[in-house]
């Protein structure tokens, strides 16, 4: 392992972004460090945030590669769609948030931990939470 520019960890599991945009894993495979199935996509990484079981790997071209294990955020297929245009990507413990170049906002994990995974429009200065339904 070198020319290694950053490293993010999961619970179990560590990502380092290397010089040239590459990510290597290593760890327990379920929360995050066997990335084999998204391997090809993490090229051009510029940053990579991580819950307590998975990673979000933020590409150059604003797209966000996602794995590890679904029940902390490693599941992101039901909107993938909406992952591009990405500026930023944060995590707490069981849930993202991406920030988009227009300024809007896309949550995915854990509900309960604010991964509503929906329209965030509902959320306000103050910490008002969207009832789930």
């Amino acid at each position: 392992l070198a020319e290694v520019q950053s490293i993010s960890a999961t619970a179990n599991a560590f990502a380092a972004i290397k010089a040239d945009g590459s990510v290597v894993t290593w760890g327990s495979s379920r929360t995050g460090g066997d990335s084999v199935l998204v391997a090809d996509k993490l090229i051009e990484v510029q940053s990579i945030s991580a819950t307590a079981g998975a990673f979000a790997a933020l590409k150059a071209d604003g797209s966000v590669v996602i794995w590890g294990d679904a029940s902390y955020g490693g599941d992101s297929s039901f909107i993938a769609g909406q992952l591009t245009g990405v500026q930023f990507v944060s995590a707490n413990s069981f849930a993202f948030v991406a920030v988009k170049n227009d300024g809007s906002v896309v949550t995915w994990g854990n509900a309960n931990y604010g991964g509503f995974a929906q329209d965030t429009t509902g959320l306000v200065p103050g910490g008002r939470t969207i009832t789930l339904k």
